[in-house]
């Protein structure tokens, strides 16, 4: 059941390290908490684009983009298209993004422009707002990365179950210190999720205990598994949840957007408590 009523969550969908599942993780999570009730806007701030074409949506439909909002050429809300996915609309992306640190140079706010636009959207009301918006970060500390940061409550962070990931999870968590010293005191780590999770690999068994062991509850209990469907997917425009329900990676999605809005509704619960 949705969180109702509730503020909008922003979540940037980060890590410094290429390769994690990322863009994965922000495409099916979004789709799946649309599945159990969500109202969810994917902003794609890679612009490799690969969120969007993952959701179907091919260049042709990208007339605005998320360049566009950072720009200052056009509002969130003129940018948002609806996906073939019930309740998840996109914010698309496209090559132009690589140009914005350039362009904006020494512009003054150029860190807070994502922030700045999804501001009407923590106040919109109605049935038509979002609970959820969740930010696809490209793979490096860039200022799209730093824009996303700088508009989010949290970070959600998927770390694949290989040795090297807890490195870049590492410098990841010095980032996000760095950010809420100077851009956005408020941001959190909202969670870790596993991904390419091998139950049959004593490294990934290894690592997820580690990774328990260091950040606690901080880290999700579903884990997403190597999954050949949701390799698949992509390559047809669709989210693994439409592309195969039924996979052991599209289920353990279902489980992971339930687990994060138990967590939601609990955070929000508390101080009443």
């Amino acid at each position: 059941m949705p969180i109702d009523p509730a503020p909008l969550r922003v979540l940037a969908v980060a890590n410094q390290k290429g390769g994690v599942g990322k863009t994965t993780t922000a495409i099916n999570l979004g789709t799946a908490l649309a599945a159990v009730g969500q109202r969810v806007l994917l902003i794609d701030l890679d612009p490799q684009g690969n969120a969007s074409t993952g959701l179907g949506v091919p260049r042709a439909r990208r007339i605005s983009t998320t360049y566009d909002v950072l720009m200052g050429e056009k509002a969130l809300t003129e940018t948002a298209i609806a996906t073939s996915v019930p309740g998840l609309d996109l914010a698309p992306a496209d090559p132009d993004l690589s140009g914005v640190e350039l362009e904006l140079g020494q512009a003054a706010g150029r860190s807070f422009r994502l922030r700045d636009a999804l501001a009407p959207r923590r106040a919109a009301e109605g049935p038509g707002r979002y609970t959820y918006a969740l930010i696809d970060c490209p793979p490096s500390l860039n200022l799209l990365t730093l824009n996303a940061m700088a508009a989010a409550d949290a970070v959600f962070v998927p770390l694949q179950c290989e040795f090297f990931a807890l490195e870049g999870l590492s410098q990841l968590m010095h980032t996000v210190d760095l950010v809420r010293g100077s851009l956005n005191p408020r941001l959190e780590l909202q969670g870790i999720v596993l991904t390419m999770y091998d139950r049959r690999n004593s490294l990934s068994q290894q690592v997820a205990q580690d990774v328990r062991a260091h950040f606690g509850d901080k880290v999700y209990q579903a884990m997403i598994p190597r999954n050949v469907r949701v390799s698949e997917a992509p390559s047809f425009g669709k989210p693994a949840l439409i592309y195969d329900l039924k996979c052991a990676g599209s289920q353990a999605y279902l489980k992971l957007a339930r687990e994060v809005v138990g967590r939601e509704r609990a955070r929000i619960e508390q101080p009443a408590a």
